[in-house]
């Protein structure tokens, strides 16, 4: 039996965007109703638009000619803007911008039926404030392409600076892209991950080869040369968990303060993106605990990582509180686990690994404490939030970094009972269509 042939797009027609999608592009319809997706477009905006290939129940498209720009229209302060896919909307001016990033919190609130806040908060972050760094590396022509990739594309667009970034990463881009077109480690393609700690840039590469011991010592010089505390590897095909990594140098600790707390993050670990976005989340997540608490009060914490609200649970309430943190990264919970112990927390914070996807915290389990806190990743926690909803603690406070997937759990925690007591969306991923954000919920 032969294969459907492919849909044959619709001729080129002038559209109207009519709103943003979740996902940074405008919404436009065809005259017959079919909806069309277009990048770097704005509400308002009538546009000449040309249907490229199918996308759900509509057509990826684009805008070759704006017959009307859109007063909120802005222009692009990177010269990467258009290719590369880590910003998709710094063509719009910054009020309506953070409008509709506020908005995606408070649509996603309200299809789970909740009465959100109106407005909605957020909290703004800003240029050169990223402390992460995560880029993919392609050897191509006898040249090495150090970037993002771009929009909806395996293709990496080759950066020659990134204005999200810290300035101290930013400052890395040329001096990075010339070691590795020298690593006989790279041989078609690998990847940089930088997280920016206390002690300096923390540096893992991700390669299809193993370094040689010439490539050893030119990493090593460039971690001398440019203040870099370590450099692991691993290889392309291993679990991105940092235990996995071999240790290239280490020069000094890497160590960075979470909550007074000096901990040492296992390479490439998941850190919050910016300092400023941390404070904001953690902030959120004190003001959402009870505040009347028994005596003796325990806190759950799921998907803790290297402890960022941890050690500040640990802290609050006049320090009484007591913290059991989850979390199923191996080389993160060994991270957090030293922390607990140097700090001599171990009587307060008790840290466990356990894979929360394959197998979630109980209802039984989680009885008797006063709260939990949830930070899961992109996918959400759908299992792990059931098993929280069937044991009805009093508070639950959700962090978030995708609307869709905190609207399809808040649905859950709402069947249970429980209401939304707080709400605030934090723009760590600017000029991305991301969102972190934190909600409370209460039942009763």
């Amino acid at each position: 039996m032969s294969a459907p042939s492919p849909r044959k797009p619709p001729p080129p027609a002038q559209v109207v965007i009519e709103r943003m999608g979740i996902e940074g592009d405008g919404v436009a319809h065809l005259p017959d109703g079919t909806p069309l997706y277009l990048p770097f477009t704005l509400p308002g905006e009538h546009v000449n638009a040309v249907p490229l290939r199918p996308r759900g129940d509509g057509w990826q498209a684009v805008a070759d000619t704006i017959l009307a720009p859109s007063p909120d229209r802005a222009q692009p302060p990177c010269r990467h803007f258009g290719n590369c896919g880590g910003c998709v909307l710094q063509h719009w001016q910054d009020a309506p911008y953070r409008a509709w990033k506020a908005g995606l919190l408070h649509a996603a609130l309200r299809g789970a039926g909740f009465t959100p806040p109106d407005p909605p908060m957020l909290h703004p972050c800003l240029p050169g404030e990223r402390r992460r760094l995560d880029f993919g590396v392609r050897r191509a022509g006898g040249r090495i392409i150090l970037g993002l990739h771009g929009a909806r594309s395996a293709d990496i667009v080759d950066l020659s600076d990134c204005l999200v970034l810290h300035p101290t990463l930013m400052a890395l881009i040329a001096p990075l892209r010339a070691l590795l077109h020298g690593l006989g480690a790279i041989r078609r393609q690998g990847a940089v991950i930088i997280n920016l700690l206390d002690t300096g840039p923390d540096l893992l590469l991700r390669s299809d080869a193993v370094p040689s011991l010439p490539d050893r010592t030119a990493l090593t010089a460039f971690a001398r040369a440019h203040g870099l505390p370590r450099v692991s590897w691993s290889h392309t095909g291993d679990s991105p968990s940092g235990a996995s990594a071999e240790t290239i140098c280490m020069l000094r600790p890497t160590t960075t303060s979470l909550s007074g707390v000096v901990v040492r993050p296992p390479p490439g670990a998941f850190l919050q993106a910016t300092e400023a976005g941390e404070r904001a989340i953690i902030d959120a997540v004190l003001g959402g605990l009870p505040a009347r608490l028994p005596p003796r009060p325990r806190i759950a914490e799921l998907y803790a990582g290297c402890g960022t609200l941890t050690f500040a649970l640990a802290g609050a309430g006049g320090g009484k509180l007591r913290v059991a943190a989850w979390e199923g990264d191996a080389a993160s919970v060994g991270a957090l686990q030293q922390a607990i112990n140097q700090s001599g927390l171990s009587g307060r914070i008790a840290a466990t690994q356990r894979d929360l996807a394959r197998q979630p915290i109980s209802a039984k389990e989680l009885s008797g404490f006063a709260a939990v806190v949830l930070d899961p990743p992109h996918a959400g926690a759908a299992v792990q939030v059931a098993q929280i909803a069937a044991a009805g603690l009093p508070t639950v406070i959700y962090v978030s970094c995708n609307p869709a997937t905190l609207g399809r759990d808040a649905t859950v925690l709402r069947g249970a009972g429980y209401g939304l007591a707080a709400a605030i969306a934090i723009d760590q991923f600017l000029w991305s269509a991301r969102l972190e954000a934190v909600c409370v919920f209460r039942r009763g």
